[in-house]
């Protein structure tokens, strides 16, 4: 008897006694408060309905069905869908929020942090009708001691600093406005906004490479969704909350405080770019040993069909497939490149 129903009449899906035996399903749901799981199910559903319907996906899995272990082609395929939503779907704003307050929660749970992230929602703040600040993080638990952070995966977006600002022009969002609403709108200490390295617009680009403080406005985090790298957000995070718990109530030289982050942010961000340089050696100088391997191959394979033929004078019509295909030597250089892959 088939899992699924479909009712025609009340056009939805009915789906009963309904089970599923997969590690990477179970352990998302078991990490996640009873309450909540009923819509994400729903969710899940509706974005692999989305993801199913896109052409791409079922091309990609029948193209690498033969080269990839069960594992990293599941791996593959989350990837791809989660891009394709990430630039195709009006919920890609949402999917960021839920990500970087689950990333920020777990960050603060490796870490032994009393912190948590809340999603703000749609709920406005203390400027009427304003729902700037996508999330609040309480400090140790303390709601009274909150960092707001902003979600701008928006190229639009520029930085807008205040001596460029136009008064007169229409109001649109920018980084410094955004960073000066959620601090005033969620009554929080410090602000911090996030943005996205495939979805940034070049004058934020040009000023921060990774994380930026904007003296007496607030910290920026430039982050890379798709690779699943939110370890600048978490830099920013964490400068953002030695001012909160630190910052006494009197006035502040604004001017030395700036100076002192942007010294520290300019120091970690020479140390990321150095991992950078590494991580770009070793893909390179991976790429170089795959050649060579592939190149030294191929001499070998072409060198035993030139023997079989000086010996023979000929070669069979199966020699013949054989040498054209080749599919012996890309067995070979599959398990090869597996093997450089995981140096």
């Amino acid at each position: 008897m088939s899992t699924i129903k479909i009712n025609q009449q009340l056009k939805r899906i009915e789906i009963k006694e309904f089970e599923i035996e997969n590690q990477v399903v179970f352990n998302y749901f078991d990490n996640l408060p009873a309450n909540q799981r009923d819509e994400k199910l729903l969710r899940a559903i509706y974005i692999g309905v989305l993801a199913l319907m896109e052409d791409r996906i079922s091309s990609f899995l029948s193209k690498t069905s033969n080269e990839l272990g069960t594992e990293l082609e599941s791996l593959k395929m989350i990837f791809e869908m989660k891009k394709e939503l990430f630039y195709k779907s009006t919920i890609k704003g949402t999917l960021a929020e839920d990500e970087i307050a689950e990333f920020l929660n777990q960050y603060f749970t490796d870490k032994r942090l009393k912190d948590r992230a809340y999603l703000t929602g749609n709920t406005a703040g203390n400027l009427p009708k304003n729902k700037t600040g996508d999330i609040i993080c309480e400090v140790n638990g303390t709601p009274d001691l909150k960092i707001a952070i902003e979600c701008k995966f928006d190229k639009s977006v520029r930085l807008g600093d205040i001596e460029s600002k136009e008064i007169f022009t229409r109001k649109s969002d920018t980084a410094w406005s955004q960073l000066i609403e959620a601090q005033a709108n969620r009554d929080s200490k410090v602000s911090l906004i996030v943005f996205d390295i495939s979805l940034i617009e070049n004058s934020i680009l040009r000023n921060f490479e990774n994380v930026g403080y904007i003296s007496g406005i607030g910290f920026i985090a430039i982050i890379d969704s798709q690779k699943g790298s939110y370890s600048n957000l978490a830099i920013a995070y964490m400068l953002a909350r030695d001012i909160a718990l630190n910052a006494k109530e009197m006035e502040l030289d604004k001017d030395i405080l700036g100076m002192i982050i942007n010294r520290i942010i300019k120091d970690i961000n020479e140390v990321l770019s150095i991992k950078s340089l590494v991580l770009n050696n070793i893909d390179n100088n991976k790429a170089v040993l795959k050649q060579l391997e592939k190149s030294m191959l191929l001499m070998e394979f072409n060198q035993e069909y030139l023997k079989r033929f000086l010996n023979q004078g000929t070669l069979t019509k199966k020699d013949l497939l054989d040498f054209y295909t080749g599919e012996d030597i890309k067995d070979k250089y599959r398990l090869i490149g597996k093997d450089i892959e995981s140096i």
